[in-house]
C-alpha cells in the first residue's frame, strides 16, 4: 500500500474519530481519573468512543497490523506496521471546554513513525506529515508547513503543556532553556508541536510522554522541515523526555542546554 493510500485511509479514521468525539465536547459530561490517587489524569467517554471507532476500522482494514492506543492497551506491537492512537491529547483541555486538544493517529514500519495527523474536529483543522513532507488543511483551504529558521534561542518561543511536568534535574534543565528564550507558552498539548511545524513555535520540550503522545506528531515536524528526538538526541518513537525544534541548530542548541 502507498503512502497516498495510508493518507487517504487515514482522513477516514480522523473523520470517524471526529464523528465519535465531538458530540462529548462542551457538553456536561463525568470524567474518571486514571491516576489512582496521583496527578489528575481524565479520561472521558469521549476518548473511549473515539478510540474504539478507529480500532475498529482498523481491524476490519489491516487485519494483520498492530495497535497501540491510550485507551485499549496494545495488540500485535510486533507487527511490520503498528498504529499508535491517542483519541484526545489533551484531555484536560476538553474537558474545560477549552479547544487546545486533538486526535493523534500515527503509524510506525517498524517501530519508526512513518505518518502522522492530528485532527481538531471543533476547529476543522488536519496537520499531517509523512517525514518528507507536511501540510495543514482548514476551513480557509490547504498550504504546505514549514518550520522557522534562523532563529536564534534569544529569539524563539518555546512551549511545554506545563513546567509541572518536570521534576528535579529536568526542572533545573528546562529553565535553564527557558530563562535564554524570549517567550514561553503553556497548555497546548499537541498544538504546540504543530504550532512548530507551521513556523510559529520553536521549541516544544516535554517529558514522561508515552509513544501516542509523540509518534504522530514526529511525521509532521519532521515533514516540515524540524527535528524532534529525546533529550539523549535519540528517536522518539517510544515516548519519555522530548524536544522538538524548527531549526536543526537550534534544537543542537537547546539538546546542549538539557544537558549541561
Amino acid at each position: 500500500m502507498t503512502a497516498v493510500d495510508f493518507a487517504a485511509f487515514v482522513d477516514d479514521l480522523a473523520t470517524l474519530s471526529g464523528k465519535a468525539i465531538l458530540p462529548f465536547f462542551r457538553t456536561t459530561m463525568a470524567a474518571a481519573d486514571k491516576s489512582r490517587g496521583g496527578v489528575f489524569d481524565p479520561v472521558t467517554e469521549a476518548d473511549r468512543a473515539g478510540e474504539a471507532a478507529m480500532r475498529q476500522m482498523i481491524k476490519r482494514t489491516f487485519p494483520s497490523h498492530g495497535i497501540v492506543g491510550e485507551e485499549y492497551g496494545d495488540e500485535r506491537t510486533d507487527a511490520e506496521f503498528v498504529w499508535v492512537l491517542d483519541p484526545i491529547d489533551g484531555t484536560k483541555a476538553f474537558i474545560s471546554g477549552l479547544p487546545t486538544w486533538g486526535t493523534l493517529i500515527g503509524l510506525t514500519r517498524n517501530g519508526e513513525p512513518c505518518y502522522g495527523m492530528m485532527h481538531q474536529p471543533f476547529t476543522r483543522e488536519r496537520f499531517a506529515g509523512d517525514g518528507g513532507e507536511a501540510k495543514w488543511r482548514g476551513p480557509t483551504g490547504e498550504r504546505v508547513l514549514r518550520s522557522r529558521t534562523g532563529v536564534s534561542l534569544a529569539d524563539a518561543t518555546i512551549s511545554c503543556t506545563t513546567p509541572r511536568m518536570f521534576e528535579g534535574a529536568e526542572l533545573e534543565s528546562f529553565e535553564r532553556v527557558e530563562k535564554e528564550a524570549r517567550l514561553a507558552r503553556f497548555g497546548c498539548d499537541c498544538y504546540a508541536y504543530c504550532m512548530l511545524a507551521a513556523g510559529l513555535i520553536d521549541v516544544v520540550i516535554e517529558t514522561s510522554l508515552k509513544p501516542y503522545d509523540i509518534v504522530a506528531l514526529a511525521p509532521i515536524i519532521q515533514g516540515a522541515g524540524g527535528v524532534v528526538t529525546t533529550w539523549s538526541g535519540e528517536s522518539p518513537a517510544k515516548g519519555g523526555a522530548v524536544v522538538a525544534a524548527g531549526d536543526p541548530r537550534l534544537h543542537e542548541q537547546v539538546l546542549r542546554l538539557l544537558n549541561a
